[in-house]
């Protein structure tokens, strides 16, 4: 056959002789050739959820793309993984005390060691998946994210959509998921794979939550309403200070000061050594407190029933007591709360980074933050 002839195998289109005689495609055509069957074309769900917990998920479960909850994820789904059919979602639990400790180094710990171990297990699903001949992809369980589209969507899923509609939980008054064992102390993530599952998850037919009203109780910055009203800007000022935004507020302090002596009058000590420690290891929550104070789940909420008063005065009590910054904008209802209800707490006037809207970029929509963990 001359060097312009071609070869064919069975069920694929003819290669260039040239092509063929390659020694890795004369490997692949060979082990196709060997392979008993080609992947089965439903993934059974008692494999995936074995999988899922032996790779270090405490919980998961799958939901079809075609879910009408997860019509407004469809189009990015896709764009991450062409032919993606199926979300698997999958929990890692927080230790409880120290996510509820005032100290936020402790905290900050338990968030990020939790996030890094959430991550790993949805790669290890997804080398899994891969390896069982399907497509699969794991997108960051938080951050980083698409920062080249921020303030707008920056994040590949929502996994908060996901796992709900997975029935993995409910989304609380905190606008965090709260899963009906392990309660809002969990982060999630979520794999997509290119094949339907034989049985996919139920939305819980109740909430979790308990109607306690500890998480709007605890928020510094009266982010969470009693009515379920939730202000985004309030929260993401303050809890996020050192994330997004708040850096670029801080880099503008910088810029705008006249010189060290004038920086040093605008930003504390503190400040400045809370702002390097989160650049230099992982970015610090200010406030994880409305979910430290959840007392929903099954695992959680024994403690709560046994002794409301020790409950609160052991869990609640130290984070509304504790001397900190509360980051606010300027005028704000966050600025008028902080004050009236944390009067020991300094308020501080920062503008949150935030472009005004005339000078946004024109593809990028309103600053609407939200956390995707």
């Amino acid at each position: 056959m001359s060097e312009q002839g071609t070869t064919e195998r069975a069920g694929a289109r003819k290669l260039p002789a040239g092509l063929a005689a390659h020694p890795s495609v004369r490997a692949v055509l060979a082990e196709r050739a060997g392979r008993r069957a080609d992947p089965p074309a439903v993934i059974d769900a008692d494999w995936l959820r074995a999988l899922c917990l032996e790779a270090g998920a405490d919980d998961a479960a799958a939901v079809s793309l075609d879910h009408p909850d997860l019509a407004g994820e469809r189009e990015h789904v896709l764009a991450a993984l062409p032919g993606t059919r199926t979300l698997v979602s999958l929990v890692v639990r927080m230790n409880r005390d120290n996510t509820r400790s005032p100290a936020r180094s402790v905290a900050n710990q338990e968030f990020h060691q939790t996030d890094e171990q959430v991550n790993a297990a949805a790669r290890t699903v997804a080398r899994a998946l891969q390896d069982a001949g399907r497509r699969a992809l794991n997108p960051s369980a938080g951050f980083p994210q698409e920062m080249e589209r921020f303030p707008g969507r920056i994040w590949v899923v929502a996994h908060k959509t996901v796992a709900v509609a997975a029935g993995l939980g409910v989304m609380g008054l905190h606008r965090n998921v709260i899963h009906p064992r392990f309660g809002s102390f969990v982060l999630l993530a979520t794999v997509l794979v290119d094949a339907p599952v034989s049985a996919y998850g139920r939305a819980l037919d109740y909430n979790p939550c308990v109607d306690c009203k500890l998480c709007v109780a605890a928020c510094p910055v009266g982010a969470i309403g009693k009515d379920g009203a939730f202000d985004p800007l309030a929260c993401t000022t303050h809890n996020y200070r050192e994330f997004m935004s708040g850096f670029t507020d801080w880099a503008q302090t910088v810029a705008d000061s006249e010189d060290a002596a004038d920086f040093r009058d605008r930003v504390t000590d503190p400040e400045n050594a809370s702002m390097w420690q989160s650049l230099a290891f992982k970015p610090s929550y200010k406030s994880g407190y409305c979910l430290a104070v959840c007392p929903a789940g099954e695992d959680v909420l024994g403690p709560y029933l046994d002794d409301r008063r020790h409950y609160l005065d052991t869990v609640l009590r130290p984070l509304q007591d504790k001397t900190e910054t509360l980051y606010v904008l300027p005028g704000s209802a966050a600025q008028r709360y902080a004050e009236r209800r944390f009067p020991h707490k300094p308020t501080k006037e920062v503008t949150g980074g935030w472009r005004p809207p005339a000078k946004r970029h024109p593809d990028i929509g309103p600053a609407a933050p939200e956390d995707s963990e």
